[in-house]
């Protein structure tokens, strides 16, 4: 069995977008369509509800935020959407036109004294803001609206409860009527009125971006009130600028970090093996001879024998912590930024573990500064130096971006420069491009690395045979996780990977004077 009990709003906050008012009085009687009906002190169990319309569960406009359950019933606030419906229904209660709140009640149990529904125990249903409240002590006592407005005239208020029927006067339900029997009751509607609040306020006019852009939807629609509303707003963007609404894009600019791995593109690539955290890869330590021999003589035997490289696998992690609201509420761009920039993160941690790894085991360059002649003599010496360690052919250099400028500005004896693109380049020693991190001088491909630094100093060029080094990497991983005590969502972002010094001799390196 269900009852409806109707009360009085005590306050409507527009700005808050905010109703308040005691939605049931203990002890208190209210006439149903069944007859009198009352509700003892404590009789309703009180749960998260709706605040319906006119009890028409296809017109919600808000939500119970707080309650509050005192000696005399049951105060509640509720919060109003942010659309028209909410918006029409906070404005009937500022003016008092639609003030009154109805509570939808499951009944439990309950007895009949003398005629009256003595309920003892009931659930909330529901709640609706409705036309007229039911009970006398049910008045409005407040109105939380605007500020800097006075209050209407008595007279005005004086004619306005004129036209409002009296606490005596009948209301017709709005469900359908069942009969008065103390075994069962249907479900009825208290539809009795209370006079109007003292005084009210008309809402002041909420100029903020977001209130502009709906009245300026609703002016579009014919709203009448609604145009007023953007009349006064103003028509230039001066004038109220802070109205004009600012949008983002989805484009996040990103100057920061990028995906680019310049040092593991100069060497060679492996598939990390699928378990353990060290992997051996077997060596060459003396290789099988051939020599003359006489006739008949004895073959002298040169053995083959190997050991092996230990390679140690290691894991590179990153991770963020943020609020679930962040997660929920913020653009989806958000999660995507947030995993792009952690992959950022990854290759640069990588790459930099293959830099460090060319520096401690390749060659000294020896001392020298950076000439036209200089630059030539270290490459060649490179080639020399690698070719000699490894048996095998320098093919790449890895520049800071200070040496990629450096390169660039190299010039011949006529000053035209020598490794930037020219249309005859015949006499030219490559092309190192201002425009892209990859080129060709002296016949090695060319990579600028960031890891490098800007300067010019040692470590700032690095000649490498690429099989001589083999970057291992496995598949990347995200780890989410939530934590329940606070709301905030863990992310970490890893992968596993591993650099093969297979020949040391096969990295050369520039150092100064």
């Amino acid at each position: 069995m269900k009852v409806n009990m109707p009360m009085a709003v005590t306050a409507a906050d527009t700005i808050k977008r905010t109703i308040t008012g005691t939605i049931v009085t203990w002890n208190e009687q209210g006439n149903t369509s069944v007859g009198p009906t009352v509700f003892a002190a404590d009789s309703i169990e009180i749960k998260p509800v709706k605040l319906l319309l006119e009890h028409d569960r296809t017109r919600p406009i808000g939500k119970m935020v707080s309650h509050n359950v005192t000696a005399n019933g049951i105060e509640a606030t509720f919060k109003i959407a942010n659309t028209m419906a909410g918006e029409d229904a906070l404005v009937e209660a500022t003016e008092g036109l639609r003030d009154g709140f109805s509570v939808g009640a499951q009944i439990n149990e309950w007895t009949n004294n003398k005629g009256v529904m003595q309920i003892t125990s009931a659930t909330l249903d529901e709640v609706s803001l409705v036309t007229d409240p039911a009970i006398d002590s049910a008045r409005v006592s407040e109105v939380a609206a605007s500020e800097n407005e006075a209050p209407k005239e008595d007279s005005d208020l004086a004619t306005a409860d004129s036209d409002k029927p009296t606490e005596g006067d009948q209301v017709s339900d709005t469900t359908a009527p069942a009969p008065a029997v103390e075994e069962a009751v249907e479900a009825a509607k208290v539809e009795a009125t209370a006079p109007k609040p003292s005084f009210y306020t008309t809402p002041r006019l909420e100029f903020t971006k977001s209130k502009y852009l709906e009245m300026s939807v609703r002016a579009a629609l014919g709203n009448d009130d609604a145009r007023a509303y953007v009349r006064a707003a103003d028509d230039t963007t001066s004038n109220n600028a802070g109205l004009i609404p600012t949008r983002q894009l989805t484009e996040v600019i990103n100057p920061l970090s990028t995906a680019d791995r310049p040092a593991i593109d100069a060497i060679s690539r492996g598939v990390l093996p699928d378990a353990g955290m060290s992997f051996e890869i077997p060596k060459l330590t003396a290789a099988p001879t051939v020599a003359e021999e006489a006739e008949a003589a004895a073959i002298d035997e040169t053995g083959m024998t190997t050991a092996f490289v230990t390679v140690d696998v290691k894991k590179y992690a990153g991770g963020q912590t943020f609020s679930v609201e962040l997660l929920d509420r913020s653009s989806p761009v958000f999660f995507d930024l947030l995993v792009e920039q952690m992959e950022n993160a990854f290759a640069y941690a990588t790459n930099n573990a293959v830099l460090n790894g060319l520096i401690a085991g390749g060659t000294d360059g020896g001392n020298r500064t950076m000439s036209n002649v200089n630059f030539q003599d270290f490459v060649s010496d490179a080639a020399v130096s690698i070719y000699n360690g490894t048996k095998r052919f320098a093919r790449n250099i890895i520049a800071s971006t200070g040496q990629w400028g450096a390169i660039m500005n190299l010039v011949d004896g006529q000053s035209l420069p020598l490794y930037t693109n020219l249309i005859n380049p015949q006499n030219r020693g490559g092309g190192v491009s201002p425009s892209s991190l990859r080129g060709n001088v002296l016949g090695l491909d060319f990579y600028v690395d960031r890891g490098l630094g800007s300067g010019v100093g040692d470590d700032t060029l690095i000649v490498v045979e690429p099989s001589a080094y083999q970057w291992f990497e496995s598949s990347r991983f995200r780890l989410q996780t939530n934590v329940a005590l606070n709301g905030q969502i863990e992310v970490a972002y890893y992968g596993y990977g591993a650099l093969a010094t297979k020949v040391g001799a096969g990295a050369y390196r520039w150092m100064v004077a």
